[in-house]
């Protein structure tokens, strides 16, 4: 009988434990996080409730893991809509767009479900360390534009993504509340119109 190396081990858990992320991923893009049971994700993975387990310790642990897996998609797409600009202040409107645009797909879903999260500071300190991603390319072209204080004045705009972000989420209209952010936006850093 062939012997199993222990890299094929190695890969095959990482392989079941991605499983297991992307199906806490898809039911969190319901909404709501007390649909994220080690029994559900069992189903939708095939695997026996007990071994999820094995994986995760706790719903922290696996909440904590989604917050992880979705921040290359999150930073992947706010940096290529940055990088595609030519200007400092085309690289602040796109990072505002690029959120919005997350938004409007529903990818922001799971941080709205996972906010509600009670006794979750793990998933807070992955929220947070998401966030502190997400500030660095603007925080980096504020720096560029001279700006004084440019981490707190990214945190500052952040907070105009965080508002439009509620109003998109509360049904108005996606184009024209993006639209009207990235103005602002722009306007608070540039005096620009």
């Amino acid at each position: 009988m062939p012997r199993i190396s222990a890299a094929t081990v190695a890969e095959h858990h990482a392989q079941q434990r991605l499983a297991l992320v992307r199906a806490a991923r898809e039911l969190l893009e319901g909404g709501d996080a007390e649909a994220v049971t080690f029994a559900a994700v069992a189903r939708a993975t095939g695997l026996a409730r007990n071994s999820v387990y094995k994986y995760f310790p706790g719903r922290p642990e696996l909440f904590a893991a989604v917050v992880e897996d979705a921040l290359p998609r999150w930073t992947d797409a706010i940096e290529a809509g940055m990088a595609a600009a030519r200007t400092p202040r085309e690289r602040i409107a796109a990072y505002v767009s690029a959120q919005l645009e997350l938004v409007r797909t529903g990818e922001h879903r799971i941080a709205r479900a996972l906010a509600g999260v009670r006794d979750a500071k793990l998933v807070r300190e992955s929220a947070g360390r998401v966030h502190g991603a997400l500030l660095t390319p603007l925080t980096e072209a504020l720096t560029e534009l001279g700006e004084e204080d440019p981490r707190r004045t990214a945190v500052l705009l952040q907070g105009i993504v965080n508002a439009a972000t509620t109003a998109i989420e509360a049904g108005d209209d996606c184009a024209a509340v993006s639209e009207r952010a990235v103005r602002m936006a722009v306007r608070a850093v540039t005096g620009e119109p």
